[in-house]
């Protein structure tokens, strides 16, 4: 083996995590154990892990030890417009159609309806007064049962009177883009803001989430517009950052262009991000 001795250990382990001699779970050997083994210092075995948690093939635990990650298949979301619904990727039959040619099953659990008074972050992005009454419709999201995303949109009250199912608890089937449009309320347009950061303790608790903040969440916020460009609805949905991957088409993309990427092109694409991270949800406090 070439290239310095820590990659030489990192290079020896991770062949052992491919081959499966290591299996997800399965503890690493202890700095000292490494040390040990390669006659290396401390420095050149801890350098050794930390190749291999920027990886993503290992995690550390306090006062434990370090750990194989368990493997992950994400799913791709389309954050544009589906050409055919014209809705926004990541919603309704939009997002079920994605996780289903994935081979996975998208399923959602009870819908739990709200009257609220917009708060500051709420009222600016809907551009209405603060505490003006809106509806609240939250919805955790399910891949194969697994907790996968929650989504809650938040729509003005007096939107109910040309809409009422929005203040049902039922799920709406077909979507609510498609039902607003057969009210009269034909979203036009959307824009998204993305952030990376730190999950809140409901969000650690939905998803199962380790507490050391090693997964992060992204949060996707979207505000969408009608034919008469009013701001309509305020969608937030949170997912788990490691299971998820985010695709944004410009322009006249092809039909027969793959709409998902492969690892490797993912991997060239989509280096390492760093990112300023906070605890909790803005819009959501």
């Amino acid at each position: 083996m070439t290239g310095p001795l820590y990659r030489q250990i990192a290079d020896d382990l991770r062949r052992q995590i491919d081959s499966g001699e290591r299996q997800p779970g399965a503890q690493l050997p202890t700095e000292d154990e490494l040390m040990k083994e390669h006659h290396a210092s401390r420095n050149t075995a801890r350098n050794a892990i930390k190749e291999l948690t920027t990886l993503g093939l290992v995690y550390t635990l306090h006062g434990r030890g370090t750990f194989v990650t368990e493997p992950v298949n994400p799913i791709v979301t389309t954050l544009t417009t589906d050409a055919e619904t014209g809705s926004g990727g990541g919603e309704g039959l939009v997002y079920t159609a994605e996780v289903a040619r994935s081979g996975r099953i998208a399923t959602t659990g009870p819908t739990r309806v709200e009257l609220q008074k917009a708060n500051t972050a709420i009222a600016d992005s809907l551009k209405i007064p603060l505490d003006t009454e809106i509806i609240s419709r939250h919805e955790p999201r399910f891949v194969d049962g697994e907790p996968w995303s929650l989504q809650t949109s938040f729509y003005l009250k007096s939107l109910a009177g040309r809409a009422p199912r929005l203040l049902d608890a039922d799920s709406i089937e077909e979507g609510t883009v498609a039902y607003l449009a057969s009210c009269g309320i034909q979203q036009t347009g959307y824009w998204d803001g993305i952030e990376v950061r730190i999950p809140n303790e409901s969000e650690i608790d939905f998803f199962g989430l380790p507490r050391d903040g090693r997964i992060q969440v992204v949060e996707i916020y979207r505000v969408a517009f009608d034919q008469k460009a009013r701001r309509v609805r305020l969608t937030i949905t949170v997912y788990r950052a490691d299971r998820n991957r985010f695709l944004i088409k410009v322009g006249d993309v092809p039909a027969s262009e793959s709409s998902v990427p492969s690892d490797d092109e993912a991997d060239e694409l989509a280096p390492a991000i760093s990112a300023q991270v906070r605890a909790g949800s803005s819009w959501l406090q």
